[in-house]
């Protein structure tokens, strides 16, 4: 049957940008339809794309686009209520083109990505809901949105980590709260010369700072800044579970408790609150991913679970780059063998298993349940941060020997219960 267009790419983030950009490219006819009022409008992200992974995939963008800082500086704070560590890695392969990583302002870089793929052809509409997906005899033809009847071949769904689209298809069911975290994050904006000097940075480098501990009131979750050219994204992602567990905490409180912590409020000073956003994430790795595709769709980036927390780095921009790349090629396999049924799309799963994107998941596959164990965000960053206290702290009278100041906390039960908590760390 003669359709609309070859495909229809719901959602105007990465991975929809990406599969629309990609299809293009081949010369395919596309549609994408972003409900926001242009990319990036909508879409929210802590603010880190690491590159190497998606480089070789879209070698024509990295040059031109609109990144902010590439990341020279690696942190990682443990928090307690009173005091906190922080260990910052310089590594000299960080400060060496082509850069490992980048912060990020997906406003501006996703605005840019999409004029960049209808330069390719992309036809764009900005401020239109799909409704539904219009399906006969079990395969998707099309959608819904703003009261037309769309067609396609294939519908490449990229509408987010709550997808009706998926739903809709019957390739997942709701999700569930152990599976998913929410986000708040604030672009805090200050001058280039005041960042440079409180990060100890030089040039167009970068900091990149994780947070665990007391950022969250010991739940499931963690803090993080990234710095940007003339702004710092700073933020909170706590697992949705945890929220609904006593001691209730309200999210939004948590970020608001953490900008006045001394060691973040000297980073802000001064600073202007631009941006404020929030934002449900996919957590539950590779257990929880969605069926990738059916007759007719596909699914790619948060809609189908693309988001992993491994604690030292939190990744999601590039899967959904690469999905939407994979989703691309099989949409192209596909119109070459004239057959958008479900074994025909099915490529699309093969090329992520062979991608890093499957390897990475496979890999961290037990990562969401390791680090679900509560002592790692509670009695952890309280031990370290009284064995600190002891081993710095110069008494009126004499100074405690090193070995027995450490030993007093490391008694039998304590080694013991570490032996079982990173035994699961092994996992990952």
């Amino acid at each position: 049957m003669e359709k609309d267009f070859d495909a229809i790419v719901v959602g105007g983030g990465l991975a929809g940008l990406a599969a629309a950009y990609t299809i293009a490219d081949a010369g395919l006819e596309v549609l994408l339809l972003e409900r926001g009022d242009y990319s990036g409008a909508k879409n929210v992200t802590g603010g880190r794309l690491y590159l190497n992974p998606v480089r070789e995939m879209f070698p024509d963008l990295w040059e031109k686009a609109p990144l902010e800082r590439f990341i020279a500086h690696e942190e990682l704070s443990i928090m307690d209520k009173e005091r906190s560590i922080t260990v910052r890695y310089d590594g000299a392969e960080l400060v060496q083109a082509p850069y490992q990583s980048y912060s990020i302002l997906r406003g501006k870089f996703d605005r840019w990505f999409a004029k960049q793929a209808e330069k390719k052809g992309v036809a764009i509409v900005n401020k239109n809901r799909v409704d539904d997906l219009i399906i006969e005899n079990g395969k998707v033809e099309g959608v819904r949105a703003g009261g037309e009847d769309l067609t396609a071949h294939v519908v490449v769904a990229c509408d987010g980590v709550l997808s009706l689209l998926a739903e809709k298809a019957g390739l997942r069911k709701p999700g569930v709260p152990q599976d998913h975290a929410v986000g708040f994050k604030e672009i805090i904006e200050l001058d280039r010369t005041t960042i440079e000097d409180r990060f100890n940075l030089e040039g167009d480098e970068g900091a990149a700072r994780l947070f665990m501990g007391e950022v969250t009131r010991g739940k499931f979750g963690g803090g993080f800044l990234y710095t940007n050219k003339e702004s710092v994204s700073l933020g909170i992602v706590v697992g949705i579970k945890d929220l609904m567990e006593e001691p209730m905490v309200q999210a939004p409180d948590l970020l608001d408790a953490f900008k006045l912590r001394p060691e973040i409020a000297r980073l802000i000073k001064g600073g202007e609150t631009s941006e404020y956003s929030a934002h449900v994430i996919p957590e539950g790795g590779y257990n929880s991913l969605s069926k990738l595709y059916g007759s007719g769709i596909l699914l790619a980036g948060d809609a189908a679970g693309f988001s992993m927390n491994i604690g030292v780095t939190v990744r999601g921009m590039e899967y959904a780059l690469a999905s939407g790349y994979y989703a691309a090629q099989a949409v192209i396999k596909a119109k070459e063998a004239d057959n958008f049924e479900s074994e025909t799309l099915a490529v699309y799963e093969k090329l992520l298993n062979e991608s890093f994107v499957m390897t990475d998941f496979k890999n961290f596959k037990d990562a969401p349940r390791v680090m679900e164990n509560p002592r790692f965000f509670q009695h952890y960053p309280q031990l370290a941060g009284n064995v600190m206290k002891d081993l710095y702290e110069v008494p009126a009278g004499s100074k405690a020997r090193i070995y027995p100041t450490v030993k007093k906390y490391l008694t039998f039960g304590e080694m013991w219960a570490m032996f079982k908590d990173f035994r699961g760390v092994k996992k990952i």
